[in-house]
Protein backbone atom coordinates (compact mmCIF):
# COMPACT_ATOMS: atom_id res chain seq x y z
CA UNK A 1 0.00 0.00 0.00
CA UNK A 2 2.71 2.39 1.01
CA UNK A 3 4.43 1.35 -2.34
CA UNK A 4 1.47 2.40 -4.65
CA UNK A 5 0.90 5.56 -2.58
CA UNK A 6 4.29 6.88 -3.18
CA UNK A 7 3.66 5.71 -6.60
CA UNK A 8 1.01 7.95 -7.07
CA UNK A 9 2.41 10.78 -5.96
CA UNK A 10 5.49 10.55 -8.02
CA UNK A 11 3.57 10.41 -11.05
CA UNK A 12 1.83 13.55 -9.60
CA UNK A 13 5.04 15.02 -8.82
CA UNK A 14 6.06 14.08 -12.43
CA UNK A 15 2.83 15.98 -14.35
CA UNK A 16 3.08 18.88 -12.07
CA UNK A 17 6.85 19.85 -12.33
CA UNK A 18 5.77 19.13 -16.18
CA UNK A 19 3.27 21.73 -16.02
CA UNK A 20 5.34 24.22 -13.42
CA UNK A 21 7.73 24.17 -16.94
CA UNK A 22 5.29 24.95 -18.69
CA UNK A 23 4.38 28.01 -16.22
CA UNK A 24 7.59 29.17 -15.71
CA UNK A 25 8.58 29.57 -19.10
CA UNK A 26 5.75 31.68 -19.43
CA UNK A 27 6.40 33.67 -16.75
CA UNK A 28 10.17 34.24 -17.82
CA UNK A 29 8.88 34.85 -21.35
CA UNK A 30 6.49 37.64 -20.00
CA UNK A 31 9.79 39.16 -18.31
CA UNK A 32 11.22 39.17 -21.49
CA UNK A 33 8.41 40.68 -23.21
CA UNK A 34 7.59 43.37 -20.05
CA UNK A 35 11.64 44.77 -20.19
CA UNK A 36 11.54 44.94 -24.14
CA UNK A 37 8.08 47.22 -23.99
CA UNK A 38 9.28 49.02 -20.67
CA UNK A 39 12.88 48.89 -20.60
CA UNK A 40 12.36 49.31 -17.06
CA UNK A 41 13.28 47.15 -13.96
CA UNK A 42 10.51 48.75 -11.90
CA UNK A 43 7.84 47.08 -14.31
CA UNK A 44 9.31 43.47 -14.15
CA UNK A 45 9.64 43.75 -10.61
CA UNK A 46 5.76 45.00 -10.24
CA UNK A 47 5.33 41.72 -11.97
CA UNK A 48 6.21 39.46 -9.44
CA UNK A 49 4.78 41.96 -6.36
CA UNK A 50 1.15 41.90 -8.01
CA UNK A 51 1.46 37.88 -8.30
CA UNK A 52 2.51 37.79 -4.60
CA UNK A 53 0.64 40.48 -3.22
CA UNK A 54 -2.90 38.35 -3.62
CA UNK A 55 -1.42 35.04 -2.71
CA UNK A 56 -0.66 36.87 0.79
CA UNK A 57 -3.68 38.22 1.45
CA UNK A 58 -5.92 35.66 -0.08
CA UNK A 59 -4.23 32.69 1.75
CA UNK A 60 -5.78 34.30 5.18
CA UNK A 61 -9.61 33.72 4.24
CA UNK A 62 -8.37 30.27 2.25
CA UNK A 63 -7.96 27.90 4.83
CA UNK A 64 -11.83 27.01 5.87
CA UNK A 65 -12.75 26.90 2.06
CA UNK A 66 -9.87 24.28 2.14
CA UNK A 67 -10.79 22.19 4.57
CA UNK A 68 -14.57 22.06 3.71
CA UNK A 69 -14.07 21.18 0.08
CA UNK A 70 -12.52 18.06 -2.37
CA UNK A 71 -8.74 18.87 -2.67
CA UNK A 72 -8.77 17.52 -5.86
CA UNK A 73 -11.74 19.63 -6.93
CA UNK A 74 -9.58 22.82 -5.39
CA UNK A 75 -6.39 22.17 -7.43
CA UNK A 76 -7.95 20.94 -10.48
CA UNK A 77 -10.47 25.00 -10.65
CA UNK A 78 -7.58 26.57 -9.45
CA UNK A 79 -5.18 24.86 -11.98
CA UNK A 80 -8.07 25.43 -14.78
CA UNK A 81 -8.38 29.08 -14.11
CA UNK A 82 -4.67 29.56 -14.15
CA UNK A 83 -5.25 27.97 -17.75
CA UNK A 84 -7.53 30.56 -18.92
CA UNK A 85 -5.66 32.85 -17.87
CA UNK A 86 -2.69 31.96 -19.91
CA UNK A 87 -4.94 31.87 -22.89
CA UNK A 88 -6.31 35.04 -22.48
CA UNK A 89 -2.63 36.91 -22.74
CA UNK A 90 -2.39 34.04 -25.83
CA UNK A 91 -5.48 35.87 -27.51
CA UNK A 92 -3.75 39.17 -26.38
CA UNK A 93 -0.44 38.78 -28.18
CA UNK A 94 -2.52 37.16 -31.36
CA UNK A 95 -4.35 40.30 -31.28
CA UNK A 96 -0.83 42.40 -30.75
CA UNK A 97 -3.10 44.10 -28.03
CA UNK A 98 -1.48 42.59 -25.31
CA UNK A 99 0.00 45.62 -22.59
CA UNK A 100 1.75 45.46 -19.74
CA UNK A 101 -0.84 46.05 -17.09
CA UNK A 102 -2.44 43.23 -18.58
CA UNK A 103 0.14 41.12 -16.94
CA UNK A 104 -0.57 42.87 -13.68
CA UNK A 105 -4.50 41.47 -14.13
CA UNK A 106 -3.36 38.42 -15.11
CA UNK A 107 -0.92 37.50 -12.51
CA UNK A 108 -3.23 38.96 -9.96
CA UNK A 109 -5.33 35.89 -10.43
CA UNK A 110 -3.02 33.87 -10.73
CA UNK A 111 -1.56 34.50 -7.55
CA UNK A 112 -4.78 34.37 -6.11
CA UNK A 113 -5.39 30.38 -7.64
CA UNK A 114 -2.03 29.52 -6.03
CA UNK A 115 -2.93 31.02 -2.24
CA UNK A 116 -5.93 28.42 -2.53
CA UNK A 117 -4.09 25.57 -4.88
CA UNK A 118 -0.92 25.26 -2.86
CA UNK A 119 -2.19 24.66 0.83
CA UNK A 120 -4.79 21.99 -0.93
CA UNK A 121 -1.44 20.60 -2.76
CA UNK A 122 0.04 20.39 0.38
CA UNK A 123 -2.93 18.43 2.29
CA UNK A 124 -3.25 16.32 -0.45
CA UNK A 125 0.94 15.39 -0.13
CA UNK A 126 -0.31 14.37 3.02
CA UNK A 127 -3.05 12.56 1.78
CA UNK A 128 -0.94 10.21 -0.67
CA UNK A 129 2.28 10.07 0.96
CA UNK A 130 2.94 7.95 4.41
CA UNK A 131 4.72 9.83 7.25
CA UNK A 132 8.32 7.89 6.63
CA UNK A 133 8.29 9.43 3.06
CA UNK A 134 7.77 13.52 3.79
CA UNK A 135 11.79 14.04 3.88
CA UNK A 136 11.57 11.76 0.60
CA UNK A 137 8.71 13.96 -0.64
CA UNK A 138 10.87 17.45 0.60
CA UNK A 139 13.71 16.57 -1.38
CA UNK A 140 11.88 15.27 -4.68
CA UNK A 141 10.03 18.76 -4.49
CA UNK A 142 13.19 20.48 -4.02
CA UNK A 143 14.83 18.39 -6.89
CA UNK A 144 12.18 19.42 -9.11
CA UNK A 145 11.88 23.29 -8.25
CA UNK A 146 15.98 23.72 -8.85
CA UNK A 147 15.86 21.80 -11.98
CA UNK A 148 12.65 24.15 -13.46
CA UNK A 149 15.41 27.19 -12.20
CA UNK A 150 18.32 25.29 -14.32
CA UNK A 151 16.21 24.75 -17.46
CA UNK A 152 13.39 27.38 -17.47
CA UNK A 153 15.74 29.96 -18.91
CA UNK A 154 17.67 27.84 -21.50
CA UNK A 155 14.10 26.50 -23.36
CA UNK A 156 12.02 29.43 -22.46
CA UNK A 157 15.26 31.72 -24.58
CA UNK A 158 15.39 28.97 -27.06
CA UNK A 159 11.90 28.73 -27.80
CA UNK A 160 11.05 32.44 -27.34
CA UNK A 161 13.80 32.90 -30.26
CA UNK A 162 11.89 30.26 -32.74
CA UNK A 163 8.08 30.86 -31.56
CA UNK A 164 8.11 34.00 -29.83
CA UNK A 165 5.87 34.25 -26.67
CA UNK A 166 2.82 32.70 -28.41
CA UNK A 167 4.82 29.82 -29.12
CA UNK A 168 5.68 29.46 -25.15
CA UNK A 169 2.37 30.11 -23.83
CA UNK A 170 0.81 27.27 -26.50
CA UNK A 171 3.03 24.96 -24.70
CA UNK A 172 2.29 25.79 -21.17
CA UNK A 173 -1.34 25.01 -22.01
CA UNK A 174 -0.07 21.78 -23.54
CA UNK A 175 1.70 20.96 -20.04
CA UNK A 176 -1.49 22.51 -18.24
CA UNK A 177 -3.27 19.33 -20.68
CA UNK A 178 -1.36 16.75 -19.49
CA UNK A 179 -1.29 17.67 -15.77
CA UNK A 180 -5.11 18.03 -15.91
CA UNK A 181 -5.71 14.68 -17.05
CA UNK A 182 -3.49 12.79 -14.64
CA UNK A 183 -4.68 14.47 -11.78
CA UNK A 184 -8.47 13.66 -12.79
CA UNK A 185 -7.80 10.47 -13.75
CA UNK A 186 -4.66 8.80 -12.17
CA UNK A 187 -4.37 10.15 -9.04
CA UNK A 188 -6.73 9.43 -5.86
CA UNK A 189 -7.30 11.10 -2.92
CA UNK A 190 -8.84 10.06 0.25
CA UNK A 191 -10.89 13.14 0.76
CA UNK A 192 -12.68 12.10 4.08
CA UNK A 193 -9.12 12.29 5.65
CA UNK A 194 -9.25 16.08 5.21
CA UNK A 195 -12.98 17.20 5.28
CA UNK A 196 -13.50 18.91 7.64
CA UNK A 197 -16.38 18.14 9.96
CA UNK A 198 -17.83 21.62 10.62
CA UNK A 199 -20.23 22.04 7.74
CA UNK A 200 -21.40 25.55 8.99
CA UNK A 201 -18.41 27.43 9.47
CA UNK A 202 -17.78 30.98 9.49
CA UNK A 203 -14.98 32.52 7.61
CA UNK A 204 -13.79 34.79 10.16
CA UNK A 205 -13.75 32.10 13.15
CA UNK A 206 -12.18 29.90 10.61
CA UNK A 207 -9.22 32.35 9.79
CA UNK A 208 -9.10 32.80 13.93
CA UNK A 209 -8.89 29.45 14.07
CA UNK A 210 -6.07 28.44 12.04
CA UNK A 211 -4.04 31.70 13.18
CA UNK A 212 -4.88 30.97 16.81
CA UNK A 213 -3.58 27.25 16.49
CA UNK A 214 -0.25 28.72 15.22
CA UNK A 215 0.50 31.26 17.67
CA UNK A 216 -0.61 28.86 20.89
CA UNK A 217 1.55 26.60 19.60
CA UNK A 218 4.39 28.38 20.24
CA UNK A 219 7.58 26.85 18.82
CA UNK A 220 5.89 26.83 15.35
CA UNK A 221 4.59 30.12 15.45
CA UNK A 222 8.08 31.20 16.09
CA UNK A 223 9.26 28.88 12.86
CA UNK A 224 6.94 30.74 11.09
CA UNK A 225 7.72 34.46 12.26
CA UNK A 226 11.97 33.78 11.33
CA UNK A 227 10.91 32.06 8.01
CA UNK A 228 9.17 35.44 7.54
CA UNK A 229 12.60 37.27 8.22
CA UNK A 230 14.52 35.50 6.66
CA UNK A 231 11.92 35.29 2.86
CA UNK A 232 12.34 39.06 3.56
CA UNK A 233 16.17 39.03 3.61
CA UNK A 234 16.05 36.79 0.83
CA UNK A 235 13.56 39.11 -1.64
CA UNK A 236 16.26 42.38 -0.92
CA UNK A 237 19.01 40.39 -2.48
CA UNK A 238 18.70 37.22 -4.51
CA UNK A 239 15.13 37.55 -5.97
CA UNK A 240 15.88 40.88 -6.59
CA UNK A 241 18.96 42.51 -7.36
CA UNK A 242 21.55 39.56 -7.93
CA UNK A 243 20.84 40.09 -11.98
CA UNK A 244 21.54 43.65 -12.04
CA UNK A 245 24.38 43.20 -9.51
CA UNK A 246 26.29 40.35 -11.16
CA UNK A 247 25.67 42.09 -14.72
CA UNK A 248 26.81 45.46 -13.41
CA UNK A 249 29.70 43.84 -11.95
CA UNK A 250 30.88 41.67 -15.42
CA UNK A 251 30.46 44.63 -17.62
CA UNK A 252 26.68 43.36 -18.84
CA UNK A 253 28.27 39.68 -19.56
CA UNK A 254 25.09 37.78 -19.88
CA UNK A 255 27.27 34.77 -20.21
CA UNK A 256 28.50 35.12 -16.44
CA UNK A 257 25.21 35.86 -15.07
CA UNK A 258 23.96 32.19 -16.92
CA UNK A 259 26.56 30.70 -15.31
CA UNK A 260 26.05 31.98 -12.25
CA UNK A 261 22.59 31.21 -12.48
CA UNK A 262 22.55 27.49 -13.44
CA UNK A 263 24.90 27.41 -10.21
CA UNK A 264 22.28 28.36 -8.24
CA UNK A 265 19.86 25.81 -9.62
CA UNK A 266 22.50 22.64 -9.85
CA UNK A 267 22.85 23.58 -5.75
CA UNK A 268 19.20 23.10 -5.35
CA UNK A 269 19.16 19.78 -7.50
CA UNK A 270 22.14 18.05 -5.51
CA UNK A 271 20.29 19.65 -2.01
CA UNK A 272 17.22 17.91 -3.34
CA UNK A 273 18.90 14.65 -4.27
CA UNK A 274 20.42 14.70 -0.62
CA UNK A 275 17.85 15.01 0.78
CA UNK A 276 15.70 12.37 -1.14
CA UNK A 277 18.10 9.79 -0.88
CA UNK A 278 20.16 9.99 2.52
CA UNK A 279 18.83 9.85 5.95
CA UNK A 280 19.45 12.45 9.11
CA UNK A 281 20.04 11.82 12.46
CA UNK A 282 20.04 15.83 13.09
CA UNK A 283 16.98 17.12 14.89
CA UNK A 284 14.93 18.65 12.61
CA UNK A 285 14.98 22.10 14.49
CA UNK A 286 19.18 21.99 13.76
CA UNK A 287 18.06 21.00 9.92
CA UNK A 288 16.57 24.10 9.79
CA UNK A 289 18.76 26.78 11.17
CA UNK A 290 21.63 25.18 10.72
CA UNK A 291 21.10 24.99 6.96
CA UNK A 292 19.69 28.46 7.34
CA UNK A 293 22.43 30.37 8.64
CA UNK A 294 25.32 28.30 6.70
CA UNK A 295 23.28 29.65 3.44
CA UNK A 296 23.49 33.53 4.33
CA UNK A 297 26.97 33.31 5.83
CA UNK A 298 28.68 31.64 2.33
CA UNK A 299 26.06 32.55 0.34
CA UNK A 300 25.12 36.52 0.37
CA UNK A 301 28.66 37.14 2.62
CA UNK A 302 30.57 35.59 -0.05
CA UNK A 303 28.11 37.20 -3.21
CA UNK A 304 28.81 40.59 -1.78
CA UNK A 305 32.52 40.32 -1.47
CA UNK A 306 32.94 38.15 -4.60
CA UNK A 307 34.56 40.35 -7.73
CA UNK A 308 34.40 37.35 -10.51
CA UNK A 309 32.81 34.74 -11.66
CA UNK A 310 34.38 31.93 -9.50
CA UNK A 311 33.82 33.47 -6.11
CA UNK A 312 29.58 34.29 -7.19
CA UNK A 313 29.83 30.62 -8.46
CA UNK A 314 30.79 29.53 -5.24
CA UNK A 315 28.44 31.54 -2.77
CA UNK A 316 25.48 30.75 -5.47
CA UNK A 317 26.48 26.80 -4.31
CA UNK A 318 26.69 27.36 -0.88
CA UNK A 319 23.37 29.23 -1.15
CA UNK A 320 21.07 27.02 -2.84
CA UNK A 321 22.66 23.61 -1.55
CA UNK A 322 21.04 23.93 2.13
CA UNK A 323 17.57 25.70 0.71
CA UNK A 324 16.09 21.86 0.42
CA UNK A 325 16.95 20.90 3.82
CA UNK A 326 15.16 24.31 5.22
CA UNK A 327 11.70 23.32 3.60
CA UNK A 328 12.32 19.54 4.55
CA UNK A 329 12.78 19.93 8.48
CA UNK A 330 9.59 22.79 8.18
CA UNK A 331 7.75 20.30 5.83
CA UNK A 332 8.06 17.31 8.83
CA UNK A 333 7.40 19.65 11.94
CA UNK A 334 4.11 20.94 10.31
CA UNK A 335 2.84 17.36 8.87
CA UNK A 336 3.83 15.65 12.48
CA UNK A 337 1.99 18.77 14.43
CA UNK A 338 -1.23 19.81 12.53
CA UNK A 339 -4.45 17.44 13.01
CA UNK A 340 -5.50 16.86 9.66
CA UNK A 341 -9.28 18.51 9.70
CA UNK A 342 -7.53 21.57 10.41
CA UNK A 343 -4.82 21.87 7.82
CA UNK A 344 -5.89 24.07 5.35
CA UNK A 345 -6.49 26.49 7.48
CA UNK A 346 -3.17 26.36 9.28
CA UNK A 347 -1.11 26.06 6.11
CA UNK A 348 -3.18 28.80 5.29
CA UNK A 349 -2.33 31.03 7.65
CA UNK A 350 1.19 29.89 7.94
CA UNK A 351 1.57 30.28 3.86
CA UNK A 352 0.05 33.85 4.67
CA UNK A 353 2.55 35.08 7.35
CA UNK A 354 5.53 33.50 6.16
CA UNK A 355 5.19 35.46 2.98
CA UNK A 356 3.96 38.28 3.54
CA UNK A 357 7.24 40.04 3.73
CA UNK A 358 8.15 39.32 -0.19
CA UNK A 359 5.98 41.68 -1.60
CA UNK A 360 7.94 44.20 0.47
CA UNK A 361 11.19 42.73 -0.35
CA UNK A 362 10.58 43.07 -3.51
CA UNK A 363 9.97 46.44 -4.30
CA UNK A 364 12.03 47.68 -1.19
CA UNK A 365 15.14 45.56 -2.83
CA UNK A 366 15.20 47.57 -5.86
CA UNK A 367 14.44 50.58 -4.53
CA UNK A 368 17.44 50.46 -2.03
CA UNK A 369 19.65 49.45 -4.47
CA UNK A 370 18.97 52.51 -6.95
CA UNK A 371 18.33 55.30 -4.58
CA UNK A 372 20.52 54.58 -1.42
CA UNK A 373 23.05 52.16 -1.38
CA UNK A 374 24.32 52.88 -4.87
CA UNK A 375 24.15 56.95 -4.92
CA UNK A 376 26.19 56.08 -1.26
CA UNK A 377 28.70 53.88 -2.54
CA UNK A 378 29.63 56.33 -5.07
CA UNK A 379 29.85 59.46 -2.39
CA UNK A 380 32.58 61.01 -0.25
CA UNK A 381 31.36 59.45 3.14
CA UNK A 382 34.11 57.81 5.12
CA UNK A 383 32.27 54.74 5.88
CA UNK A 384 32.51 54.38 1.55
CA UNK A 385 36.64 53.99 2.02
CA UNK A 386 36.38 50.99 4.09
CA UNK A 387 33.56 49.11 2.15
CA UNK A 388 35.35 49.62 -0.93
CA UNK A 389 37.85 47.34 0.04
CA UNK A 390 35.47 44.77 1.27
CA UNK A 391 33.12 45.05 -2.42
CA UNK A 392 35.26 47.16 -4.40
CA UNK A 393 34.56 50.17 -6.60
CA UNK A 394 32.17 51.01 -9.36
CA UNK A 395 28.61 49.94 -10.86
CA UNK A 396 27.16 47.15 -8.40
CA UNK A 397 29.19 48.08 -5.40
CA UNK A 398 26.06 49.28 -3.23
CA UNK A 399 24.38 46.61 -4.18
CA UNK A 400 27.30 44.24 -3.26
CA UNK A 401 26.66 46.15 0.10
CA UNK A 402 23.11 44.95 0.50
CA UNK A 403 24.26 41.38 0.00
CA UNK A 404 26.44 42.00 2.95
CA UNK A 405 24.18 43.01 5.19
CA UNK A 406 21.53 40.51 4.08
CA UNK A 407 24.37 37.80 4.81
CA UNK A 408 25.21 38.96 8.49
CA UNK A 409 21.13 39.96 9.17
CA UNK A 410 20.56 36.15 7.94
CA UNK A 411 22.87 34.39 9.97
CA UNK A 412 22.22 36.22 13.17
CA UNK A 413 18.44 35.51 12.86
CA UNK A 414 18.92 31.68 12.30
CA UNK A 415 21.29 31.65 15.35
CA UNK A 416 19.23 33.45 17.27
CA UNK A 417 15.97 31.76 16.42
CA UNK A 418 17.80 28.43 16.66
CA UNK A 419 18.32 29.17 20.54
CA UNK A 420 15.21 30.26 20.85
CA UNK A 421 13.38 28.33 23.78
CA UNK A 422 10.27 27.03 22.39
CA UNK A 423 11.56 26.41 19.15
CA UNK A 424 14.00 23.92 21.08
CA UNK A 425 11.17 21.95 23.11
CA UNK A 426 9.86 20.52 19.26
CA UNK A 427 11.06 17.11 18.55
CA UNK A 428 9.89 15.41 15.55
Amino acid sequence: MKDKNINSYTIFWLSGALSQLGSSMTGYALIIWAYKQTNSAVSVSLMSFFSYLPYVTVSIFAGAFIDNHKKKSIMVISDFIAAICSLVVLVLAVLNRLEIWHIYLVNSVIGTMNSIESPAQAIAVGMIVPKEKYVKVSGMNSFSDSLLTVFTPVFAAFIYSFLGLIGIIFIDLLTFLIAFVTLMLLIPLPEELGKSKDKHSNIILDCKEGLLFLINHKGIWYIIISMAFLNFFSRLTYENILTPMILARSGGDEKVLGFVNGILGTGGIIGGLIITFKKFHWDNIKLIYYSAALSFLFGDLLMGLGQNVFVWCIAAFAASVPISFISAGQSLIMYHTIPKEIQGRVFAAKNAIQYCTIPIGILLGGYLADYVFEPFMHSDHKLVLLLHKLVGYGQGSGMAVMFLITGVSGFITSILMYRNREIRKIFI
